[in-house]
């Protein structure tokens, strides 16, 4: 059970908008155990339109195009259709109707010919109704395929997604699970993991296959299995899993969930425990805890942040003695770990984590080499900084520290 997705817009082939829709589609379509092989993004091009839906028909049993379905002369996506399935298009009065609807309730707005047309669909296609939004999404069957048209914008593509088209193929087709497994690994690098549990993945059955996914400073190894008895499925992945937890163990905390961000985990235990978390940040801006308070509930357990990232702002907000840092340095593991004690202090946190490097393209106030970074941790009972060189990429050196200070964190709360 394969399906193909292609997005449609010039916007998207200049790199003017970042394309979110093709990820949420397949997300969508693996729960239900339909298999993306292919994601396709196109220019708002008739020839091309339907060259893609013709090559795109002839490998998968579901195509779904997003895109093109506005109102402007660009917008050529359902013209393309008509054309592909030899229709012609009809006024829906439905659509008619719900687009007069959406016009009234906003305040000066006039509803023009450009917004009516809107309501022509293909004759052959089932209409998917967009309570959201004025272009519906079209479904339309040819021999073996499913072609379905949504538009581009994600909040009404997402809830036609949502509302229609998952339920509409649960019921069309009769599909494999797909079930995944993963786990997040710290400290050691893909290609050392992979010679580690070499035996093992070359010994896994024929139906489960291992996917690597590095990040700056983790690993996560994502165990992907398909079949028709959903409870085999899992027991098979489950029980690979207990044969590879004892070669990773050691880079591994026990208490990481499968697919949690490790930020969500130390939320998790922290909101367990009672216990707060505050952060004092320099050479990571504000990225820590903008990170770590993406997390829904994140205020049952985070007590605030200070970005220090003058060294004005060191001695005046965090009272790091300006001696401290006149013997050190502002990148040294004295000024770190001060960073850290005196955040937890001002905050009334149980942990505080502090952040001071050069990040580059300079060495700015301090002669510590780009890429230098010291990390320090306050806890309960101790405080403690580590240094690290994260290289000379800017943006590398600020995600690598933050991926680091929280697997500082979450080691230290599993060790207890």
């Amino acid at each position: 059970m394969t399906a193909e997705i292609i997005t449609i817009g010039d916007e998207i082939l200049i790199g003017q908008i970042v394309d979110t829709n093709s990820a949420h589609i397949a997300q969508e379509l693996n729960q239900i155990g339909i298999a993306v092989h292919q994601i396709i993004s196109i220019e708002d091009d008739k020839e091309h339109i339907l060259q893609t839906l013709k090559d795109s028909g002839s490998r998968a049993n579901v195509v779904i195009i997003t895109g093109g379905l506005g109102p402007t002369k660009d917008d050529v996506t359902k013209y393309s259709l008509c054309e592909f399935f030899e229709d012609t298009l009809q006024l829906n009065e439905e659509v008619l109707k719900h687009i007069e609807e959406l016009f009234r309730k906003i305040e000066n707005a006039q509803l023009s010919d450009l917004n009516r047309e809107q309501a022509m669909v293909p004759s052959k296609a089932t209409v998917l109704h967009n309570k959201f939004g004025t272009a519906p999404g079209l479904w339309i069957k040819k021999e073996k395929t499913v072609y379905i048209a949504v538009p581009g914008v994600p909040f009404e593509m997402k809830k036609l997604m949502e509302m229609q088209i998952i339920p509409r193929l649960k019921e069309e087709f009769d599909r494999p699970f797909i079930y995944h497994k993963t786990i997040r690994t710290y400290g050691l690098g893909e290609s050392a993991i992979a010679k580690r549990i070499e035996e093992w993945e070359n010994n896994l059955p024929d139906f489960i296959k291992l996917a690597y996914l590095p990040d700056l400073g983790n690993v996560r190894l994502r165990l992907s299995g398909k079949g028709q008895k959903e409870d085999e499925l899992k027991q098979a992945i489950e029980k690979e899993f207990e044969k590879l937890y004892p070669l990773i163990e050691d880079i591994v905390a026990d208490s990481v969930a499968a697919d949690d961000d490790i930020a969500v985990t130390i939320s998790k235990i922290l909101t367990s425990r009672n216990q707060f978390l505050s952060a004092a940040e320099s050479c990571t801006g504000g990225e820590l805890a903008a990170e770590f308070t993406l997390n829904p509930g994140a205020s049952k357990c985070f007590k605030g942040g200070i970005v220090s990232y003058a060294t004005q702002a060191k001695e005046e907000i965090l009272k790091i003695p300006s001696a401290l840092i006149k013997e050190h340095s502002v990148v040294s593991a004295q000024v770190a770990e001060k960073m850290a004690k005196n955040a937890r202090e001002m905050f009334k946190s149980d942990y505080a984590i502090a952040t001071t490097g050069n990040a580059g393209p300079t060495k700015g106030e301090s002669d510590a080499e780009v890429g230098t970074v010291f990390i320090a941790l306050a806890t309960p009972d101790k405080l403690f900084s580590k240094k690290y060189i994260f290289g000379n990429s800017r943006e590398q050196v600020v995600k690598k520290t933050v991926n680091k200070a929280f697997e500082m964190i979450l080691k230290e709360l599993t060790r207890i």
